[in-house]
């Protein structure tokens, strides 16, 4: 089969559709949009960062209008969805529960050897899970032997808990305050839950699609980084198979000269974007990987909590702003849940000239961005464009 030819403008619609970002609301309203996410995105990332509201409950605000962080929360104990550190930690629909089961069995095989004492706690710890029913870490006693080094020296009792957890003995569900409380599965999962392992062809496949489904357009290395923990996970194998099958087909973007890429054989080629603005968590779907944002929408993306603040050139926690198929802007806030004030500290807008429609629907986010993070106002710290900020303040105002 030839290989499909697009522009890159096709391609940045695709995928900004298959994100679930070519207009608001693209899942619906309600819980049910919260699931319809899930499902269709295949993971959602979570991340512990509360500068702004967390990175989960950012994504599914940015999809759904009406979104309430607490459905999260009454999905997990529904039993649809489900919380697993696959490719990264996030949450997955429960009909995949499956799939999780060749990562659980890599990270029993394949995880740093446990010391006897460290054995002797996982059997402690499930123990008492069995008898007690679920516990946090703070129901065990403080077993650190040694002064903690900082805070990714766990004592051996969160060690014991987390590695059960990552090897499926153990779930997790949340607290309202995001910690953890470590269960068995059966209370977590529905009962009609397939427990059967998939064949390692057949997991490949699953990631395949489901990868594809959720970036509509994927080089191979984003199609191995969700099954990156299984060995031997025959994902370019089955690939290959697939693509001479008809499942799969290769692509080729004008004026992008790389590795080759892929797309399902039936994704939709003619997408229309409704042009609306999202304010994207960093951890957002649509830009995990920064070599995507490089190669589709020529934006230079970095999250830079993790970079030291002498080379930071945007601001500690920068939120990607997309309107349409272009990002054009990213901007650096923080919530002061106190005083209930989200304070902007750069507003950095891309060399991209703006008309009063896309200001006035960044106007329109900003409001809702507000709003999500229980804030009541709204400061500006910093701007490399003041005619337009001067806009925005004057909008939000009204």
């Amino acid at each position: 089969m030839e290989p499909i030819s697009l522009t890159k403008s096709q391609a940045r619609k695709i995928i900004i559709n298959a994100a679930g970002l070519a207009r608001k609301a693209q899942f619906g309203e309600g819980i049910e949009a919260v699931y319809r996410v899930i499902d269709h995105l295949g993971f959602v990332q979570l991340d512990t960062n509360y500068v702004v509201e967390r990175a989960h409950h950012h994504v599914m605000a940015a999809r759904i209008p009406d979104y309430q962080t607490e459905w999260l929360a009454e999905l997990s104990e529904d039993g649809r969805i489900f919380e697993y550190f696959t490719s990264d930690a996030g949450y997955l629909p429960g009909h995949d529960f499956r799939y999780s089961l060749p990562v659980k069995e890599a990270f029993a095989n394949n995880g740093k050897p446990m010391t006897p004492a460290e054995t002797r706690m996982m059997k402690i710890a499930l123990d008492r899970v069995e008898r007690e029913g679920p516990l946090m870490v703070s129901d065990f006693d403080d077993d650190r032997i040694e002064a903690s080094t900082g805070w990714w020296d766990w004592r051996p009792a969160k060690v014991a808990l987390e590695r059960l957890y990552l090897e499926g003995h153990l779930m997790i569900s949340r607290t309202k305050a995001f910690q953890k409380i470590y269960n068995l599965p059966l209370n977590l999962i529905s009962p009609e839950t397939d427990l059967t392992m998939p064949a390692k062809e057949e997991f490949a496949r699953y990631i395949i699609r489901r990868t594809l489904g959720a970036l509509g357009i994927a080089y191979v290395k984003e199609l191995i980084w969700r099954a990156r923990r299984v060995k031997g996970n025959m994902v370019k194998t089955e690939l290959e198979k697939m693509v001479a099958d008809g499942e799969v087909q290769i692509v080729k973007v004008d004026g992008l000269k790389s590795a080759p890429l892929y797309i399902l054989s039936d994704q939709n080629l003619d997408i229309k974007l409704a042009e609306d603005v999202f304010i994207l968590s960093p951890f957002d779907i649509l830009n995990v990987f920064r070599h995507r944002l490089k190669d589709f929408f020529n934006f230079d993306y970095q999250i830079e909590c993790f970079v030291p603040a002498a080379k930071r050139k945007y601001g500690y926690f920068s939120l990607p702003i997309l309107s349409g198929d272009t990002f054009i802007a990213r901007m650096d806030a923080k919530a002061d849940r106190k005083q209930k004030v989200l304070i902007i500290h750069n507003l950095h807008f891309e060399l991209i000239e703006l008309d009063q429609i896309a200001i006035e629907k960044i106007i329109e986010a900003l409001k809702a961005f507000v709003l999500f993070n229980q804030c009541r106002n709204i400061i500006f710290r910093k701007s490399n464009n003041e005619t337009y900020l001067e806009v925005i303040k004057k909008g939000l105002s009204n």
